[in-house]
C-alpha cells in the first residue's frame, strides 16, 4: 500500500480545474446496460472506482474503450445478468446496474454490497421502489436476484423512497433507470434532489427516455420501448471542488478553480463565507446569468483567523454528507468553538482520532462533533479510514507544521485523480511512496 509523505505549511496559489464527478459518472457508467447502442461519456476521472465499475460492465457484456477523459460504451452481449461479489465489494456504487439491468435483460443477479467503514447502508429502499414496479425480488448465497414480472416489462406505478436518514441517492438512480423501460408511468416520491440525479436523467431524455422533475422530490418517467445511444459530458464534480476549497482555507491561500459547479455548492459556500473565506466568480458579474452555472471560474481566498460555524449535514440542497470531514479538519484551525452534526451517517466520523493526533481539539456527542479551534496542527503518522476523511487528513497535514504521513491512501485514489500531483501543481508538498520505499528512506514510522 502507498502512503503520502505531506510537508505542511505551503501556501498554495495558481489554478486548477475540477474533474468531471466520480458520484455522477458511476451511476452512468450503469446506465448503459439501458441500450444495445454506442454510448460515449466525456470528462470522465480516472479513478480506481471507475475502473471496477468498467470492469463489472466487462463482465456483463459491455465493451469499453478509454481515451483519455472520454470512454466509449457498446454493449454487445446481453446475455450475461451476473454482478458477482469479488467486483461488487470493492465499491457500493456497483448496486447501480441492478435496475438498469433489470428493465433491459428482464432478469439481474447482484451481490449484496454490505456494509462500509462510515456504517451499514442498506439497499432494502433500492428493493422496495424495484418491487413497486412489479419485480420479483429474492435473495440466494448473497445476492439479489430480481425478475420483471410475466409481462415481460416492469410496470410503472407510484414509488416512495424516503428513508430513516432521507432520500436515498444511488435508490433514485436504480428506480429511475428501470422505470425508463416500465410500461407506463412511474411517479418516484421523496426522490434524491442531488445534482447527479439530474446528469442521469438529463443522460437517460438524450438516450429516448421522458423524464421530468428531476432536481425535485417528485420525479416523474413514463416508460418507453427502448432506449438509444448518446454523447454525454459528465458534470463537474462537486465534492473535488469543495475539497480544494477548504484546502486554500485551510492554509490561508489564494486560488482559482475553473470547471466549477458552484451551483451545486451554495450551501458549502454559504459556510465557508460565514467563516470569513471569499468565493468570488470571476467569469461572469455579480448579477448576471452565467451559460452554465455548473461550469464557472472563481477564485478562492481566506484571511486569518477563521470564524467558527456550526453546521448540519442534510440530503441535497443542504450541506452534503461529503464534505463533513474536509470542513471538520478547517475548523480545526478557526477561532472559537464550532459544532458539526451528522444526520445522514451517524458513525462518519472516523477522522476525529486522526485529526486529535495532529493536536487538534474535537469531542463527539452521539451524532455532534464539538472542535475547539487550535492555533496551529502538527504533523503525525495518521491512518485513512474512508475516502473523504483521508481527504481531511491531507487538508490538515498540508495546513500543519512538520511531515505527516498518510496511510491507506489507496481510499483516496477511489475518488480523487492524482491528489498529490494536482496538489503539487499549486505547492503542496505530497509525496507518494510505497510502505517500502518509505521504509527504506527512514522518514518515520507508519501507524498500525
Amino acid at each position: 500500500m502507498d502512503v503520502f509523505v505531506i510537508e505542511g505549511g505551503r501556501k498554495l496559489s495558481g489554478s486548477l480545474r475540477v474533474n468531471g464527478s466520480k458520484n455522477a459518472a458511476l451511476p452512468l457508467l450503469a446506465a448503459t446496460l439501458l441500450t444495445n447502442e454506442p454510448v460515449t461519456l466525456r470528462d470522465v476521472p480516472e479513478l480506481s472506482d471507475i475502473r471496477n465499475m468498467l470492469r463489472l460492465l466487462g463482465e456483463l457484456g459491455v465493451e469499453n474503450d478509454r481515451d483519455g477523459s472520454t470512454i466509449s460504451l457498446h454493449a454487445k452481449d446481453e446475455s450475461e445478468i451476473h454482478a458477482r461479489y469479488d467486483i461488487v465489494r470493492t465499491m457500493r456504487a456497483s448496486i447501480c446496474v441492478l435496475g438498469p439491468m433489470l428493465a433491459r435483460r428482464g432478469m439481474a443477479r447482484v451481490s449484496m454490497p454490505g456494509g462500509c467503514a462510515i456504517g451499514q447502508r442498506p439497499v432494502d429502499l433500492h428493493l422496495r421502489g424495484l418491487e413497486a414496479l412489479g419485480a420479483k425480488i429474492e435473495l440466494d448465497g448473497g445476492d439479489i436476484i430480481a425478475k420483471v414480472p410475466q409481462s415481460g416489462r416492469l410496470i410503472g406505478d407510484t414509488v416512495f423512497l424516503g428513508g430513516p436518514f432521507g432520500s436515498t441517492v444511488l435508490g433514485t438512480a436504480n428506480v429511475m433507470s428501470a422505470a425508463t423501460l416500465a410500461q407506463g408511468t412511474t411517479v418516484i416520491e421523496c426522490a434524491a434532489c442531488e445534482p447527479e440525479i439530474v446528469d442521469l436523467a438529463n443522460m437517460l431524455n438524450a438516450m429516448g427516455a421522458k423524464i421530468t422533475g428531476a432536481g425535485s422530490p417528485r420525479v416523474t418517467i413514463q416508460g418507453v420501448e427502448s432506449l438509444g445511444g448518446v454523447d454525454h459530458t459528465i458534470i463537474p464534480d462537486r465534492i473535488e471542488a469543495g475539497t480544494y476549497m477548504c484546502a486554500a482555507a485551510a492554509t490561508g491561500s489564494s486560488i482559482e478553480l475553473t470547471n466549477c459547479p458552484l451551483d451545486a455548492l451554495m450551501s458549502a459556500n454559504d459556510r465557508l463565507e460565514a467563516m470569513g473565506v471569499h468565493i468570488d466568480p470571476t467569469d461572469y458579474p455579480r448579477g448576471t446569468s452565467p451559460e452554465d452555472p455548473l461550469r464557472r471560474t472563481c477564485t478562492i481566498s481566506a484571511p486569518e483567523p477563521l470564524r467558527p460555524v456550526q453546521i448540519t449535514t442534510q440530503p441535497h440542497p443542504g450541506f452534503p454528507t461529503d464534505l463533513q470531514a474536509q470542513f471538520m479538519a478547517l475548523l480545526c484551525l478557526a477561532s472559537g468553538n464550532s459544532v458539526i452534526t451528522e444526520k445522514i451517517f451517524p458513525e462518519r466520523f472516523l477522522h476525529v482520532a486522526e485529526l486529535t493526533r495532529m493536536g487538534a481539539q474535537i469531542h463527539r456527542h452521539g451524532t455532534t462533533a464539538v472542535i475547539s479551534g487550535v492555533r496551529r496542527l502538527t504533523g503525525a503518522p495518521v491512518m485513512a479510514s474512508d475516502l473523504r476523511a483521508s481527504a481531511s487528513l491531507v487538508i490538515a497535514a498540508m495546513a500543519g507544521e512538520g511531515t505527516t504521513v498518510v496511510n491507506r491512501v489507496y481510499h483516496i485514489d477511489r475518488g480523487y485523480e492524482r491528489l498529490e500531483e494536482r496538489l503539487g501543481s499549486i505547492g503542496a508538498s505530497i509525496t507518494r511512496m510505497s510502505e517500502s520505499e518509505f521504509s527504506e528512506r527512514g522518514i518515520g514510522t507508519l501507524t498500525q
